[in-house]
């Protein structure tokens, strides 16, 4: 088992990232953005740099956190599939050469303006996934799909019918704590309840190959993608952190746990003079050091 994270919530810069890496122990980062910019999509110049500064400070990228057929992407515009396919084709050769393993990836937007899973839509979704998924199986590496504001996070029955209609063995999930904290459970009629992170694990857990730590609470429905919602430290909001770590661990979970604070940037005024940089690296390593008590109070109960 090992600890890794989304390193741009500590800073912008891959020096900021890489020193809150090293002062929580840690040797891995989920690379993400860097400088504001996707790990894909930085130049060849900017890339080789990061390299450069990874390799002299003994810290790894142990996944690239794309946006590879995300939220943002639409499953039947077709330059939607061919941006995705292009930030593949990008993130490939860069993994490749760095020794990373795998990438997050997901099963596009959730469709507003028709039912998002009706049949016919599906078909496109499983043949553009399962194209995407081919090309990391052929490259050697995995596609991690993320319960998230996509196809396959609408419920744990899409997510397995998913891994079903693709039938790769490149195709993994990655699954997220806190996204089902604000996502509908759509399954029956509307309205749709709000998902329970623990129900949804305990129904997709035999899939899993990596962990996402985050926690929320949900507060209201917005007129964006994504609900609002109150971030929190790990195991201090609704997305059953503790009992999935406990049960992740007892059955032999030996993959990485990538913490994604999100946390919001509250200044106080009595501390004016600490910048909005300054807190946002504190929050980061604050909350990885948080996670690693967690899961030292679960091994502790899990040995007695």
């Amino acid at each position: 088992m090992y600890y890794t994270g989304f390193a741009d919530e500590a800073g912008a810069s891959i020096d900021l990232q890489i020193r809150a890496t090293r002062e929580l122990g840690w040797t891995y980062i989920e690379s993400r953005n860097i400088d504001g910019v996707n790990i894909t999509d930085i130049s060849d110049e900017k890339f080789e740099e990061v390299a450069g500064k990874l390799a002299d400070a003994g810290v790894k990228i142990n996944c690239f956190g794309s946006a590879v057929a995300n939220w943002g992407k639409d499953p039947r515009k077709e330059e939607d599939f061919q941006r995705s396919i292009a930030e593949l084709q990008r993130a490939i050769p860069r993994m490749q050469r760095l020794g990373v393993p795998m990438l997050r990836g997901m099963s596009f937007a959730v469709v507003k303006d028709e039912e998002p899973d009706n049949p016919a839509l599906e078909q496109q979704i499983f043949k553009k996934v399962a194209h995407l998924v081919k090309m990391c199986e052929d490259a050697g590496v995995l596609y991690l799909h993320e319960n998230c504001m996509n196809y396959g996070g609408m419920s744990p029955d899409h997510t397995l019918k998913l891994i079903e209609r693709i039938n790769s063995p490149a195709f993994k999930l990655v699954f997220d704590t806190g996204n089902p904290v604000f996502t509908d459970l759509r399954r029956g009629t509307k309205p749709y309840k709000k998902q329970r992170a623990w129900d949804f694990y305990r129904e997709v857990k035999e899939f899993i190959y990596y962990v996402h730590i985050k926690d929320a609470r949900y507060v209201s429905e917005t007129d964006g993608i994504f609900p609002a919602a109150n971030f929190t430290f790990p195991g201090e909001g609704d997305g059953d952190v503790e009992a999935i770590v406990a049960d992740l661990l007892k059955n032999g979970y030996d993959g990485g746990f990538s913490i994604e604070p999100h946390l919001a940037v509250v200044h106080h005024e009595q501390r004016s003079q600490i910048t909005e940089a300054d807190i946002r690296y504190a929050n980061y390593v604050e909350y990885g050091r948080r996670f690693m008590q967690l899961v030292e109070r679960v091994r502790a109960n899990i040995d007695k």
